[in-house]
């Protein structure tokens, strides 16, 4: 916690001081010069005027004495602009360079004292930022927003002059969680906060902020197994920080238990028996379990196109067992996925592959036309809005290229829904290579699976 400020305890009890203080400097430097014998009359009058108005519209002495200091730094400035523009004549130059120091020294002490004053919450939301670092109160992401202009004040290769950072827009929304996401001591260690940070991203602040602290690790990280066998066996539980979680190893992840957590994947942690056969054989699951089996095998999707699929992109909720059967045919995939209620994007990188960390909320980190496939399980079901399925389609088809494939894998909804979130495919107008719907007997026959490989055709279509 911070310390009290014995300065600002002092200043406080002197404000009045301090306020003539600074009329004092200003009838000191209008004396300096012909050039103000006039001008500094009407700055006084102005900027009585000016505190006098504010006394009286609140009774806030810290606020009047912000407000303060920030008009004089204003008069000053402009009374700096006005000596640059009236440096034409020889014989007043010596003198305008002189007093432009002067002001600039008492410039730089008005504004240290502005930065050492409390900061006014209330008082800020009074006053409507007009830049996104003026919406914050936290310094590191007040500077993480900030444009960071080029050193040598030229064009950099990305032909920009300066480095513009961003945050999603739903940051603003939840001004109080990203402002403890980036409360930290820079080069210290951060706090335990990663599924602050998710929540922060689930919700659409997204991306977050780059920060200046050292992420925690494992406390004992071994050694992870090597490629020929992790894919197919448990990783070292010592690898994963457990404290968001209920269950504190892989092996209780792997039990077929209720209340983990994590309801869509219940049991892809269990490599050895349910894993498995996925996408490479059909298997006869219990019927009055949450669980679905793939419509179409790997062997037949990629039959499709022979020898065209090379890379692509998995967003599903899993632990990466569909790139792991990819990779034995010499097929490259990135999982899309988050943390619910497990380590989903450790367990993918202990097995040797690719985790991207991603949300539904994000535009694809992918150039147009550069992906064979994109496949997708467990994810797009029948809780999606049909104005964010359109957003989302629409980004995959502009990552896949012409003649890329899109699988669609068992995808549920409500029996009453299916004909609409059909329509949200078939506005791609892919050309269909495989389709079928199929019932899904643990929701009282209420709900059917629909799974489709698509082919994105080229265009413009003529």
């Amino acid at each position: 916690m911070r310390k009290p400020n014995i300065f600002m305890m002092k200043f406080g009890a002197r404000k009045p001081i301090f306020i003539l203080l600074i009329f004092a400097i200003l009838i000191s430097v209008a004396t300096f010069s012909k050039f103000y014998s006039l001008r500094s009359l009407f700055l006084a009058d102005t900027f009585c005027n000016r505190v006098n108005h504010v006394i009286s519209q609140t009774g806030n002495g810290r606020e009047v004495s912000r407000i303060t200091i920030q008009t004089v730094i204003q008069k000053i400035q402009q009374e700096m602009s006005t000596m640059r523009d009236m440096r034409t004549e020889s014989s007043s130059a010596a003198s305008l360079l002189r007093h432009s120091a002067f002001l600039a020294d008492i410039l730089g002490l008005v504004e240290s004292m502005q930065a050492s004053l409390p900061f006014s919450e209330e008082a800020h939301q009074r006053n409507k930022p007009n830049e996104p670092a003026d919406y914050f109160f936290i310094e590191e992401i007040r500077k993480y927003v900030k444009m960071k202009p080029n050193r040598l004040g030229k064009q950099n290769f990305m032909g920009a002059n300066g480095t513009f950072t961003s945050i999603g827009h739903a940051c603003f929304a939840m001004k109080k969680e990203i402002e403890e996401y980036m409360d930290y001591d820079v080069g210290d260690i951060c706090n335990d906060d990663w599924k602050l940070a998710q929540k922060l991203m689930v919700h659409g602040c997204d991306p977050l902020p780059r920060r200046r602290c050292f992420s925690r690790a494992p406390q004992l990280y071994g050694k992870p197994f090597p490629i020929n066998e992790s894919m197919w066996k448990l990783p070292d539980s010592r690898n994963v920080r457990w404290s968001q979680y209920r269950c504190k190893n892989f092996t209780c992840l792997a039990r077929n238990s209720s209340g983990k957590g994590f309801f869509k994947c219940a049991d892809c942690f269990n490599l050895s028996s349910h894993e498995v056969p996925r996408w490479i054989q059909h298997v006869n699951l219990q019927p009055n379990a949450n669980l679905t089996t793939a419509d179409f095998l790997i062997p037949e999707v990629l039959g499709v196109k022979p020898g065209e699929i090379r890379i692509g992109l998995d967003f599903s909720v899993g632990t990466g067992t569909f790139a792991a059967r990819m990779r034995e045919f010499n097929v490259t995939i990135v999982s899309a996925t988050i943390n619910l209620g497990a380590p989903f994007s450790e367990m993918i990188a202990l097995r040797g592959l690719v985790p991207l960390y991603l949300t539904i909320n994000q535009r694809l980190p992918f150039f147009d036309n550069t992906l064979d496939m994109i496949h997708t399980t467990r994810f797009l079901d029948g809780w999606i809005d049909f104005v964010l399925l359109d957003f989302i389609l629409y980004d995959w088809d502009r990552v896949l290229r012409p003649g890329g494939l899109l699988w669609i894998d068992s995808f549920f909804c409500l029996k009453e829904d299916l004909d609409d979130y059909i329509k949200a495919f078939r506005m791609l107008r892919y050309k269909k290579h495989k389709w079928a719907v199929v019932p899904k007997l643990d929701k009282d026959d209420r709900e059917v699976f629909f799974s489709a490989v698509l082919e994105k055709p080229p265009r413009p279509f003529r």
